[in-house]
């Protein structure tokens, strides 16, 4: 058997606007997967990128009086700039403007049209040109886009349709077979319900504008965006050409993202697949919304937070912990400045970087800055081992399950154990009282400290790649579970005391 192998996607964003921190948070969420199969021996491929057709590309481009590739390259550098502000390690960014791209799309179409799938008639109904999506009567008898409640457009024009509802017995076969293919379980049971109900063919041409990728057999047509867009996770992979690597990787083992497009991932991009004879994805993950009072995070409300602006006042691995600890998968949350404040001051300020600090100088002060020998009399670690243990395998089944604010809990419950064999133990009496413990104590604490940096080494990779440097472990390799081992921090070691992890930040300057 070859080496194991992780294929993990965001969404491909829509190329109009700087990504706010809803965009973000889904991207921070598949870069914690990304990294944490990485410490875990996979070969992992990580997929983002942009999604630059449609007509609403064209409307926006044309208000701000530029040709729409100029205006999305600008965009797409705005988006790769916030990734890199992020600390987002991805492998690959696909953009749907790319000559590979629109030749995968053409490939697929045509597999598509082979099987019999596709055919020509004339569209009559209401559009969402902002979310580039035909709406039902049935789905919003109001007219409005039931996901940003805008009016629709009425359109009528010819159109190439896609014979989705032949799939709706194969669909609801597939979800009975995968009862995991949707996760949390209540998105599983939200979509199963709406394709048992009934599944309506759907229009994937527009005729109306040439802002797209043209049907290989009918010019005058566009592909509709979503098909364009989709295809990106087998076009990334070189699909039709580089067989090699699109069977390395494909199926995807996890497409994450917003709640919103969960419809059009779970059911419209199977059933694409299906068609063309390829395996659909293993996993989908539809998380909430990030709100503000309430209300969903967008452009048109006014109440964008962009990620540069929280860096630049908490940093970035703040913000990385902020919205993996406070997002519950499956629930939309409410971003408040005064929350991150307390997690930053609190959790990571107080419990973390304290702990690290506290240790680090004790060290210091008594060992020279050198990992000292523990006392060979000495017990104390036992009880450190055993609750080392005991929470193993239920932070790592959290991070499997994408329950990352459970998993940094149970991480918590070791900052703080750690904090409080301080406060127990009393290092500064064991020096005063020459105590051979005190070498015990210091290292156990060391070592503690070594196996959280493990832990949040996906979550926050710059506060970790610090706490190693200053535990003189820099150069360490670091994989999963081998590292969590205790007892791996060799005596003697120089430690150094670096600048603190998260200075604690007043609330005047979050202002505004």
């Amino acid at each position: 058997m070859g080496r194991k192998t992780y294929y993990v996607t965001t969404p491909i964003y829509y190329a109009n606007a700087e990504p706010h921190i809803g965009t973000a948070c889904t991207t921070i969420i598949a870069d914690v997967m990304a990294r944490y199969k990485k410490l875990c021996g996979y070969e992992v491929f990580y997929l983002t990128g942009s999604d630059e057709h449609g007509q609403k590309i064209l409307r926006i481009a044309a208000e701000a009086g530029v040709e729409p590739k100029a205006f999305v390259d600008g965009v797409v550098a705005k988006i790769k700039q916030t990734w890199q502000d992020l600390n987002i390690q991805y492998d690959y960014f696909v953009r749907t403007t790319d000559e590979q791209h629109k030749k995968a799309v053409q490939a697929l179409y045509r597999k598509i049209a082979e099987k019999g799938d596709i055919y020509k008639a004339k569209y009559s109904g209401w559009y969402c040109t902002p979310c580039e999506r035909y709406i039902s009567l049935t789905e919003s008898p109001d007219k409005t886009c039931p996901v940003c409640k805008r009016p629709t457009e009425f359109l009528e024009e010819d159109n190439y349709f896609f014979k989705l509802s032949n799939y709706q017995a194969k669909m609801l076969e597939f979800l009975k077979a995968h009862k995991d293919f949707i996760v949390p379980e209540s998105r599983y049971n939200e979509v199963y319900s709406r394709v048992e109900m009934s599944i309506e063919d759907i229009s994937i041409s527009r005729a109306s504008f040439s802002w797209g990728i043209p049907l290989p057999d009918d010019a005058e047509h566009v592909v509709w965006v979503w098909l364009d867009a989709l295809t990106t996770y087998i076009s990334a992979l070189g699909y039709p050409d580089n067989k090699d690597n699109f069977n390395k990787y494909w199926p995807a083992d996890v497409h994450f993202m917003a709640k919103d497009i969960l419809w059009f991932h779970s059911v419209i991009w199977p059933c694409f697949l299906m068609s063309a004879g390829l395996e659909p994805p293993r996993q989908i993950c539809a998380h909430g919304w990030w709100t503000v009072n309430g209300e969903k995070i967008s452009k048109s409300k006014g109440n964008m937070i962009l990620p540069r602006d929280v860096i630049a006042k908490f940093g970035v691995d703040s913000l990385r912990y902020f919205e993996l600890r406070e997002m519950v998968l499956g629930h939309d949350q409410d971003f408040t400045y005064k929350a991150l404040m307390s997690r930053h001051n609190n959790e990571l300020g107080n419990d973390l970087g304290n702990l690290v600090l506290r240790t680090l100088v004790m060290i210091g002060k008594y060992y020279e800055g050198k990992i000292p020998q523990p006392y060979e009399n000495d017990f104390s670690d036992e009880p450190i081992r055993k609750m080392l243990a005991s929470l193993q395998e239920p932070i790592l089944s959290h991070i499997e399950h994408f329950q990352f604010s459970n998993a940094l809990e149970k991480i918590w419950e070791i900052v703080r154990a750690a904090n409080k064999y301080i406060d127990d133990q009393k290092p500064w009496v064991l020096a005063k009282e020459k105590s051979p413990k005190l070498s015990s104590v210091l290292y156990n604490l060391a070592e503690e400290i070594r196996i959280i940096s493990v832990y949040l080494t996906p979550f926050m990779p710059t506060a970790c790649d610090s706490i190693r440097f200053q535990l003189g472990l820099s150069s360490e390799k670091v994989t999963l579970p081998e590292s969590l081992e205790f007892g791996q921090t060799e005596v003697g070691t120089r430690t150094f005391i670096d600048k603190p992890l998260f200075p604690k930040i007043e609330e005047e300057k979050t202002a505004g």
